[in-house]
């Protein structure tokens, strides 16, 4: 086929740090434009973005990929959980509340002390932190109810941008997961009501594999594209690397995760996994970490070291929970250092960083597969995605404190990938995953497991166990 009749589709990320767009031949999967644009994250109290610089990032984007006015098909894979409240001229009320905002962390004790864990994981499949977007929307109509009174739709990120592409409020059941208002029957009723949500205000859950809409004038695209439904980020990774059920994946981004498709449908009452739903018809139970490479980044920058000088050996312990913590549950944390001595060196302090980071992901793995009823084989490797995946230090951290190997695709943009396949299963009747399946998205060098460092995992583990016992972290904003 030339390539003046190629078909191609585009997919999108929009992440909290940039948007990303990737052009890609339906036929062949090969990668054929890439465009790129920065968002800006304010600080401060919380983590807020005003959502009409995602729209911004994504026209550039989109255009620099150079395929926009030819693509025939489209869909966004955008970050989970963000609160986008608009006014009735479709305009942001006040910037969104980002996944990483950890203010809402006392509203999502609250509606779990009212309703139980289990109860919460069983209805909903996940326990609400202060990542969801049911507790951010308590925090809003707590802590601004003239903002929350003007709100007049409610979005998550990758909705708000269909949205804008087609003029048609719609979301999937993939980032609908992650609301805490949602389950498997549709919208909860009874939730809705009692955090005060009109279940108008939110938008139509569309079917796997169906059209959202199509392109209306006023994008780079040319009007009359195809629309895909999108999907959450972590789901449009899982579709770009083509998951079969029960192959664990560990993406090491700003933040880290942990997940797996599975048949099973996952509920667990500690919440340290999320029981999230795919974008196809599937499960995707998972566990984050708020801190991962750029908290690895921040300590090698107080060393003055480069990223990957990390030196083995030593006794020292790294939990390095800058930005608070999700997994383990503590929204108010502050990273901790211990086990110094005077033959310390700033390589082996970097190396305990690491080694902190990647714990928590490591031992919610079994968890995360155990919630969703499948097994990890003793040789099936961890696919290592995300921007810390082609870093040596991350590499052997994870295989050393594993001891499996890894699998570290070729490919880059994940998310964007796995949009791209939901795309173009619009034109071809494929679902998504197998799109990417035919494009061997996953392929990729494995490397070979090394000897897993039971010391440091006891040492890690021991030092969060007094950390908690001993009251170091603290439980509230004022204590931080």
């Amino acid at each position: 086929m030339s390539s003046a009749a190629a078909r191609v589709v585009i997919g999108v990320d929009s992440s909290t740090q940039s948007t990303k767009a990737l052009a890609v031949d339906v036929d062949s999967g090969a990668v054929v434009g890439r465009g790129r644009a920065a968002h800006t994250v304010s600080g401060g109290a919380g983590r807020e973005s005003d959502p009409r610089q995602w729209w911004e990032a994504l026209v550039t984007a989109l255009e620099q990929t150079g395929h926009a006015g030819t693509a025939q098909a489209v869909a966004i894979g955008g970050q989970q959980h963000g609160l986008v409240t608009l006014d009735e001229k479709g305009e942001p009320v006040r910037p969104a509340l980002l996944w990483n905002d950890v203010r809402s962390a006392p509203q999502a004790a609250a509606l779990v002390e009212e309703y139980g864990a289990r109860w919460w994981a069983e209805r909903v499949g996940s326990v609400p932190a202060a990542s969801f977007t049911i507790t951010k929307w308590a925090w809003l109509r707590e802590h601004e109810p003239e903002a929350a009174a003007r709100v007049a739709a409610v979005r998550l990120p990758h909705d708000y941008l269909t949205e804008r592409l087609t003029g048609v409020a719609t979301t999937d059941r993939g980032d609908a997961s992650g609301t805490g208002w949602w389950t498997p029957q549709g919208y909860d009723a009874e939730l809705l009501d009692r955090v005060g949500l009109s279940p108008a205000l939110l938008p139509q859950v569309v079917e796997p594999g169906k059209v959202a809409g199509t392109v209306r004038h006023g994008s780079p695209l040319a009007e009359g594209a195809l629309v895909g439904a999108g999907t959450g980020d972590n789901m449009a990774a899982a579709l770009g690397l083509g998951l079969e059920p029960g192959a664990p994946v560990l993406s090491l981004g700003t933040s880290g995760t942990v997940y797996a498709v599975t048949r099973g449908r996952p509920a667990d009452p500690r919440g340290t996994v999320a029981g999230f739903a795919d974008a196809l018809g599937s499960w995707l139970p998972l566990a984050c970490t708020l801190n991962c490479t750029q908290a690895v980044d921040r300590i090698a920058a107080l060393l003055g070291l480069d990223r990957e000088a990390v030196e083995p050996g030593g006794s020292a312990v790294v939990l390095p929970y800058l930005d608070g913590e999700r997994t383990p549950n503590l929204p108010f944390a502050s990273g901790l250092l211990t086990g110094l001595r005077h033959d310390t060196t700033p390589g082996q302090l970097l190396q305990a960083a690491y080694d902190g980071a990647a714990y928590s992901l490591l031992a919610a793995l079994d968890d995360v597969l155990r919630s969703g009823g499948e097994q990890l084989g003793p040789d099936t490797p961890l696919l290592l995605i995300g921007g810390g995946a082609r870093g040596r230090a991350w590499q052997d951290t994870v295989r050393r404190l594993s001891g499996r190997a890894v699998q570290v695709p070729v490919i880059e943009e994940i998310v964007a990938l796995g949009a791209a396949a939901q795309a173009a299963g619009l034109l071809t009747g494929e679902s998504a995953d197998a799109v990417a399946r035919r494009w061997d998205t996953a392929a990729g060098p494995v490397l070979d497991p090394l000897p897993r460092d039971d010391a440091a995992l006891a040492r890690i583990a021991g030092t969060l166990h007094q950390a908690e016992a001993g009251g170091l972290f603290a439980s509230s904003p004022a204590e931080r």
